[in-house]
């Protein structure tokens, strides 16, 4: 394919954004870039900085802050945390482009952001994360045999389109996943992070953050995933990935010792300075308080 049938926009320049539009380009796509305020400067003046293995490199990116109607991707990944997905998708309801990709959670499933762009949403969610420090972006990747980019029709078909963005990640050499049933998959999802993230963060603004590599927290973490796990089933809920199903019955003691050893990994470290903690406190919140509405509409 041409290099004008490989157009590539990426709606958010976080951590997300930032990896995907590294291994987009190096795979020859044309990327551009939307970002905003001061990371649209910052990339404007400096480019994409990225830590390599502890040296910082740098590669040019087109990037911008406004989107005219007639400029068409083939492909815009929207790459905003959840409290944010439903403002970007409204930012992009008017343009032409016709797959819309979603990299967020969703705890209650997609009418509301269908209702703004209609049959061009993807759902999708990111294979990696990270951090951004002063600017620089440190990515961080999971075995691929744990963790892949996942992907779907919402109605779980295969059609040209998935077929199509199955082929842009195998160019960019990225592992992916195409989902049947991406509803579950990302209520499951959304149920993790607000059990692990939300064992991290306060819930409240007001509230002191609680103290990570404690077993009160890890037990906290053990306590909400089992519930969540077991109320998302009694929706009729499909819990996905299914490895998952085993977690309710396991003993809570077992189930703490894991969780203690993740709270005392380098990754819980980065994850609690501060502009990354306040962020994701946000989304949780968020997270919690419409998988909650969710569960209580199913069950009503």
């Amino acid at each position: 394919m041409s290099a004008e049938q490989n157009r590539i926009l990426i709606f958010g320049a976080g951590v997300i954004g930032s990896i995907y539009a590294i291994k987009f380009m190096e795979a020859g796509y044309d990327v551009s870039l939307f970002a905003r305020a001061d990371r649209f400067r910052a990339l404007q003046e400096k480019g994409l900085q990225y830590n390599d293995k502890g040296t910082v490199r740098t590669v040019p990116v087109k990037v911008m802050d406004t989107l005219e109607n007639d400029d068409i991707y083939d492909f815009i990944f929207v790459t905003v945390r959840y409290d944010r997905a439903e403002s970007a998708l409204l930012a992009l309801k008017d343009n032409q482009s016709q797959n819309i990709v979603t990299m967020t959670n969703s705890p209650i499933g997609f009418s509301s952001w269908q209702d703004i762009v209609g049959d061009r949403l993807l759902p999708a969610f990111p294979g990696f994360g990270g951090q951004i420090k002063d600017g620089v972006l440190f990515a961080r990747f999971m075995p691929k045999l744990l963790v892949a980019t996942a992907f779907g029709e919402m109605n779980g078909a295969v059609t040209q389109r998935i077929l199509k963005l199955a082929q842009v990640f195998q160019t960019a050499k990225l592992p992916y996943a195409i989902k049947k049933d991406m509803q579950a998959y990302l209520i499951t999802h959304s149920v993790s992070d607000i059990a692990l993230l939300g064992g991290l963060y306060s819930r409240n603004q007001e509230s002191e953050p609680i103290s990570p590599g404690t077993r009160k927290t890890a037990r906290k973490i053990t306590v909400t995933l089992k519930a969540y796990l077991k109320a998302i089933r009694e929706a009729d809920v499909a819990v996905d990935p299914p490895v998952f199903n085993i977690v309710p019955k396991l003993p809570s003691f077992i189930l703490d010792v894991l969780f203690i050893a993740w709270l005392r990994t380098k990754m819980v470290k980065d994850m609690l300075l501060p502009d990354y903690a306040n962020a994701a406190n946000q989304e949780v919140v968020q997270l919690e308080k419409d998988l909650t509405k969710f569960l209580s509409m199913q069950n009503g």
